[in-house]
């Protein structure tokens, strides 16, 4: 099966042609770089653009964005990121976690990179510090996967009896899955519960997923937010009420799928930030001055539909702290 290449807006545009006429500056191009599809980041790319528009420029008008889509098939991130540094674009953003980053950053260590990822960027070497990024990267830090305790504390919460809770990770995601393992392991030994391992990479390994953890009589799950999950959120919400096994996730997203509770960070906040550092870099500061954003804000939203339809009481303590309850 050939390896297809997208270049595409919100409603698959056309890239905008760079063309210098007479005394007229080209127009800067960047690159856009991610694991999943343009359907999946409907909202997030709106917020971009409204941060690249905050800094003064419009795609289309005075900017140019070469989109790259890997379309669930983190094998091909490296020849897309290698495809964009070709097109000598000024910028690369790096979304969707770790590996699009982890590419750029293979791909050239001269054209700046501003990546959005739910990890640690100094645990993957993708900058020295926070304060001090140093190199050609710069970005977001969501925090993601460092909720893995957070994420069990609300299980534990909401139904103090458990004792195993699967967690879903994603093996094409190697290393991200080695530290939320890692994460997982330590939370669950402080409030002593145990866990049960689940992995899938395709749709298919989901539903086997659904299966060894309902064979194997888990209490609850913990869902991995790995952009392939986030692509597949309906399906996970639709098996997981199935089944009856209540679960949480990092992303908002998910809850809003029918998924029951969801604890973590504004992608869209993050997105608006990345659209920022773009146009700060376009202007000529350099990546290794600006700081590595970090999330400050983070969000819990209960879906009560969900939670009634698996026969859960939720504690009105719980409901409380809620920053949305889907009814």
């Amino acid at each position: 099966m050939k390896r297809r290449v997208f270049i595409a807006g919100l409603a698959g545009a056309a890239v905008w042609p760079v063309v210098a006429q007479g005394q007229q500056a080209a127009m800067p191009v960047i690159g856009f770089l991610d694991p999943t599809s343009p359907d999946i980041l409907t909202d997030r790319l709106r917020a971009f653009r409204e941060g690249l528009k905050e800094t003064g420029y419009v795609e289309g008008k005075n900017l140019a964005i070469e989109y790259r889509w890997a379309e669930g098939h983190n094998d091909r991130l490296q020849a897309l990121a290698a495809d964009l540094v070709r097109r000598q674009v000024a910028v690369i953003v790096a979304t969707g976690g770790p590996p699009p980053a982890l590419a750029a950053k293979a791909a050239t260590t001269t054209i700046p990179i501003v990546f959005g990822i739910g990890d640690d960027p100094v645990r993957f070497g993708l900058v020295d510090s926070l304060a001090h990024p140093g190199g050609n990267a710069t970005g977001t830090n969501s925090f993601i996967s460092e909720l893995v305790a957070k994420g069990l504390d609300l299980l534990r919460e909401l139904m103090p009896g458990i004792a195993r809770v699967a967690v879903l990770v994603n093996p094409a995601d190697a290393r991200t899955t080695e530290f939320t393992l890692s994460d997982a392991e330590v939370a669950a030994h402080a409030i002593g519960v145990q866990i049960q391992i689940v992995k899938a990479s395709t749709g298919g390994e989901i539903n086997a997923a659904f299966a060894t953890l309902i064979s194997e009589r888990v209490d609850a799950l913990f869902v991995n937010s790995n952009p392939f999950f986030l692509s597949r959120r309906v399906q996970i919400a639709i098996l997981a009420a199935r089944h009856a096994v209540p679960a949480t996730y990092g992303l908002r997203e998910f809850a809003e799928a029918g998924g029951l509770i969801s604890y973590g960070t504004s992608l869209r906040d993050a997105s608006r930030q990345q659209g920022i550092y773009v146009g700060r870099i376009l202007k000529g500061e350099k990546p290794a001055d600006l700081p590595v954003v970090q999330a400050t804000k983070f969000e819990l939203i209960i879906n009560l539909q969900t939670a009634k339809a698996l026969g859960l009481v939720v504690p009105p303590t719980l409901l409380a702290r809620a920053d949305e309850v889907i009814e």
